[in-house]
């Protein structure tokens, strides 16, 4: 018999013994699930080794967030001091998107094969060293090229973290308020991002946010080490296997297409460049044949279709590309705009953004106390809106516009936007699998955001390029009308075909397993 995790029942001392009877009696006599979704799981002994846990693994949402918003605010200074040329401006934020969006999945079943504290700890490791590989860079290049090995430390760390923060707490309220404290982290990363970021780039080097994002890294891998359950031996039982074929077209086919789309506004001749059309071409064929050999052929495949077949998990992710892809809009072109037209220098722009960073804190630790009872559609709705909101007022912002009329209400709807449907997306998607695929939920939450991110920055750079003509300002401006498109279909997608209820405290997916498995036995037992 599969042991109920977490408490969920008194598992029987000689589990193989147990008749179907029993543990059909064993989960429908189980304690109050509302209780058990508030208890600590039974991995820790009290309360300090749960906060040490806790905080290796928020480490890495906020490491995160410092490494892709930091680089935009620093943007501007190493264009200057690196000597970034102007058709390579979005590489140091692309190449760690296309790093991080192309290796998500591989790491995800990584994860699911050896247990997240190996691919999470040397994911800790590795951020540290490629870390200290972009302070001591010498040349755009180089820069460039060590911005996406840290996309690869990214990659193995954010599946992982997932996984073992949704493999470690069963639904209810106490892994709705860890995970509203992981989304919370995300804002607090933003701003260090920004703030560490500022002070390098008015009055220190631009190398010591590389430096100081090292140091962190360094600490979050000492923490994990001692704090992390280990569960290798737990997950190589399952007897997951990699699937080679996935791994070599998941990560050709990626990034093939999105450097096509990236590249393109810089390509001698646009799309006519030969390069252009042919790399995007066989990027396309390479990942429509994995979805074919995924989905029909492959016996053990990367991405497994029953994961679509959740109810509302397809839309939900077409909906999170576009809404993830305008975040990733807002972020970078938001500083450029508030640099070139509003005249903020890094501190300002730091000072400006603190509204976004503090509604998220607010908003996230809020949330894990009212996400089992409000209806998660009626809070993804908002979300929409606030990504709605973020890109409208930056496009209609006039010459000489004020601060407080326009950029500090559009950053409260970009807090309101990113907070609440990361948070919901989490606990949706991380719930809906069975423990021995939590490796894969995680993968699949950060695929959709970065591939998002990568994917729509590289049409807005088209947008922009395309548009120069009309003058830098008008150009930035169809940018962000190009966001607000996003952020509507988003919402039209959002309100025609997904739904979302509320994050209650409730059976996992392998209890619900387990559950059905000991009624057909009894049923069958009762029919001889």
């Amino acid at each position: 018999m599969q042991s109920i995790p977490n408490g969920a029942s008194a598992t029987p001392s000689s589990p193989n013994m147990t008749t179907p009877e029993e543990q059909t009696n064993t989960l429908t006599t189980m304690p109050d699930l509302e209780k058990l979704g508030k208890e600590r799981p039974q991995t820790f002994s009290g309360r300090w080794p749960e906060l040490a846990f806790c905080f290796s693994i928020v480490m890495s949402q906020i490491l995160a967030e410092f490494y892709i918003t930091g680089s935009n605010v620093l943007l501007p200074t190493l264009i200057k001091e690196v000597g970034i040329p102007p058709a390579s401006t979005i590489w140091p934020t692309t190449a760690l998107s296309l790093a991080v969006t192309s290796t998500l999945l591989i790491f995800g079943r990584l994860t699911d094969m050896y247990g997240g504290y190996v691919v999470y700890n040397g994911g800790a490791i590795w951020l540290t060293v490629s870390s200290i590989l972009c302070g001591v860079s010498q040349t755009w290049l180089m820069l460039i090229f060590c911005r996406a090995l840290q996309g690869l430390a990214l990659g193995a760390l954010l599946p992982s973290g997932m996984m073992i923060l949704g493999s470690t707490y069963r639904p209810g309220p106490r892994k709705n308020l860890v995970f509203s404290i992981y989304g919370a982290c995300a804002a607090l990363g933003f701003f260090a991002g920004f703030f560490i970021s500022g002070i390098c780039g008015q009055y220190l080097s631009w190398r010591w946010y590389f430096f100081i994002g090292a140091i962190l890294s360094a600490i979050m891998a000492i923490s994990s080490i001692f704090s992390v359950p280990r569960d290798y031996s737990e997950k190589r039982k399952l007897g997951i296997r990699m699937d080679w074929i996935g791994f070599c077209l998941s990560i050709s086919g990626a990034t093939l297409s999105v450097f096509a789309i990236a590249d393109s506004s810089y390509a001698p001749q646009g799309w006519r460049t030969p390069y252009i059309p042919v790399l995007f071409a066989i990027g396309v064929i390479l990942l429509g044949v994995m979805a074919y050999l995924e989905g029909w052929v492959i016996e053990n495949p990367l991405l497994p279709g029953d994961i679509f077949r959740v109810k509302f998990m397809k839309p939900l992710v077409l909906a999170l590309l576009c809404l993830y892809g305008s975040l990733g809009i807002f972020l970078l072109y938001g500083v450029l705009y508030m640099s070139e037209f509003m005249g903020a220098t890094p501190l300002q722009i730091v000072a400006w953004t603190v509204p976004m960073a503090v509604g998220g804190l607010i908003l996230s630790v809020t949330g894990g106390f009212i996400l089992h009872k409000v209806s998660g559609t009626v809070l993804m709705i908002i979300s929409c809106l606030g990504y709605v909101g973020s890109g409208l007022l930056f496009a209609v912002i006039p010459p000489g516009g004020n601060y407080w009329a326009y950029v500090f209400p559009a950053m409260i709807c970009g807090t309101i936007a990113i907070d609440i449907s990361f948070n919901l997306a989490n606990i949706f998607i991380t719930t809906s699998m069975p423990r021995a695929k939590q490796g894969l939920a995680g993968a699949l939450i950060y695929c959709t955001m970065h591939m998002g991110i990568a994917v729509m920055l590289g049409f807005a750079d088209i947008v922009e390029t395309q548009l120069k003509q009309l003058g830098t300002r008008k150009s930035y401006k169809a940018v962000f009308w190009f966001q607000t498109g996003l952020c509507i279909l988003g919402l039209l997608i959002v309100l025609g075909f997904v739904r979302i209820r509320h994050a209650k405290s409730e059976l996992t997916v392998d209890e619900k397993e387990t559950l059905q498995s000991g009624n057909v036995n009894t049923r069958q037992t009762e029919e001889v």
